[in-house]
């Protein structure tokens, strides 16, 4: 049985691309199963060699990165998105995780840590760089009207305690399976509590739902 995380990776800079597929081929872990410099034939491609997780460039020739990744994430929604980015893109980065995304990481990046980032989001993680936890908080923030004083309360009753626990768990950086070997229950019934919580909380991905949960006090930055 091949347990291997199945990555195909967006980036028009061909050097770029060769490098990264080199670098993350050499990981027993992973299997680069295609490449793109372009946005067009991702949808067809990525439907047909399935991958876990895409490696997505924002900076792309013809659709942006972003627009691409609502696209894919409206289409397979199951598929983890990847963000690969330079450090000075952070306000497409936040747009790209409103789009669906689950997390970033900057080019330059070392082998190892990529790696991290990639099993972190295909086990059911998100991976956002410190950093631009304050600027999430920011974007995501809305003011909240005086006759949604008590909303913070309400929210928190909204979520059972099992579910607060592991939205503050997740927002810690642990994957599904930690959190799952951590409280003992199996990973279905993780990513049916996410489920909940995403509903609850009215956001459609991890990223959307940390950030919301500082937002409204139920993590603490």
């Amino acid at each position: 049985m091949n347990d291997k995380i199945r990555v195909y990776i967006v980036e028009d800079q061909i050097n770029i691309l060769k490098t990264q597929t080199k670098m993350l081929g050499k990981f027993e872990e992973l299997e680069i199963i295609g490449t793109s410099l372009s946005a067009e034939p991702v949808l067809k491609e990525v439907e047909e060699l399935k991958p876990d997780v895409i490696l997505m460039d924002l900076g792309l020739p013809d659709i942006n990165g972003i627009e691409l990744t609502k696209m894919v994430h409206q289409k397979f929604p199951k598929i983890e998105i990847l963000i690969f980015t330079i450090f000075d893109e952070e306000e497409k980065v936040i747009h790209a995780i409103k789009a669906g995304a689950s997390g970033y990481i900057l080019k330059g990046t070392s082998a190892e840590r990529m790696l991290y980032a990639i099993k972190s989001v295909h086990e059911g993680g998100s991976f956002i760089q410190p950093s631009l936890a304050k600027a999430l908080l920011k974007f995501f923030t809305e003011p909240i009207s005086e006759e949604s004083d008590d909303f913070e309360g309400d929210t928190i009753v909204k979520l059972t305690p099992r579910e607060i626990e592991i939205l503050q768990l997740i927002a810690k950086g642990f994957s599904n399976s930690e959190v799952a070997t951590m409280l003992k229950i199996s990973r279905s019934t993780i990513r049916t509590h996410l489920e909940h919580i995403y509903q609850k909380m009215d956001v459609t991905n991890r990223v959307e739902a940390i950030t919301e949960g500082y937002k409204r006090g139920i993590i603490e930055l």
